[in-house]
């Protein structure tokens, strides 16, 4: 509940607790107290560049980031088509997904190894076909290393963009390779380690990505069909431009999604909007009731 007096800071409040449940869900305090403050050891020291940028508002940007690009792979595609239920609940997928990075980068390790084998079992379970007639399977290495190495780009490239503090080269690498350990334990062989083995790995997939119908779908449901309320959804196309802005320019003739707003301001546009997220996020009650993410004073050693 929001108990400031201040008209600014009520705004600032209400805005990092709108967020704060969407990103995390309705049970998002139990869900900050469970991972921040549960004692045992964790996967990643605090404070290190994994915690660093999956705290960051910035992983806003990057996670639309990923979905974009991620879409490219058809055989991926398929298995989010028919199995996730983006259209029908976007809100929960951003959820889950939200708690299983935040489970594995900041919850003790007992509990990362317990949501990724639950994710594992779901991942048995999505298998298929394209429309065309390609077999898929979510727990394929080859797969579980494309949608890795688009999330870690992307998450990467947004945090370097518009994060409160870049990472320097040797920090970026200590990055890739600490994400590295959540895609093998999700069942990946064959994983980049550093930013130049992970701008291999997207290169070394580029003939195998397209512009499906799927993909497009996608991409126009993020971009122009957004689950949100009117007011919401200019704020919410600064986002999208700072998204597109960071995609490789591939990607963004492929899923075409340029405009002459995102191509000349897309940089700035990110900018605003995650300075605007961090700004709720940071004076947000819940935020200031648990631990920062990767705040070494806080976060449990």
């Amino acid at each position: 509940m929001t108990t400031a007096t201040n008209p600014l800071e009520r705004l600032r409040l209400s805005i990092g607790e709108m967020l704060f449940e969407k990103v995390a869900g309705p049970e998002a305090d139990a869900a900050r107290d469970r991972i921040h403050l549960t004692p045992g050891p964790r996967w990643f020291p605090p404070a290190s560049p994994i915690g660093r940028v999956h705290a960051d508002a910035s992983m806003f940007v990057g996670g639309l980031r990923a979905l974009l690009l991620q879409s490219l792979h058809p055989l991926a595609m398929a298995g989010v088509a028919g199995h996730s239920g983006y259209r029908g609940d976007p809100w929960g997928r951003l959820e889950r997904t939200a708690t299983f990075l935040a489970t594995t980068t900041f919850g003790t390790a007992d509990d990362a190894q317990a949501m990724v084998d639950r994710v594992r079992a779901v991942h048995e379970r999505v298998r298929g076909k394209t429309p065309d007639g390609r077999p898929y399977r979510a727990g394929d290495p080859h797969l579980l290393t494309w949608v890795h190495a688009a999330e870690a780009d992307s998450f990467l490239a947004a945090h370097q963009r518009f994060g409160e503090r870049p990472l320097t080269a040797e920090e970026a690498d200590e990055y890739v390779a600490q994400a590295a350990r959540v895609a093998r334990a999700l069942g990946a062989v064959v994983v980049p380690e550093t930013v130049a083995e992970l701008r291999a790995t997207i290169d070394a997939y580029r003939p195998e990505l397209e512009a499906s119908t799927a993909a497009l779908d996608t991409a126009g449901f993020l971009l122009r069909e957004p689950p949100l309320p009117r007011a919401a959804r200019p704020p919410y196309a600064l986002l999208v431009a700072g998204a597109v802005s960071t995609l490789p320019v591939w990607a963004r003739d492929a899923l075409d999604v340029d405009t002459r707003f995102r191509r000349l301001l897309g940089g700035p546009a990110g900018a605003l909007a995650t300075r605007a997220v961090r700004w709720g996020m940071g004076t947000s009650e819940r935020t200031r009731a648990y631990p920062r993410a990767g705040d070494p004073e806080t976060s449990p050693r």
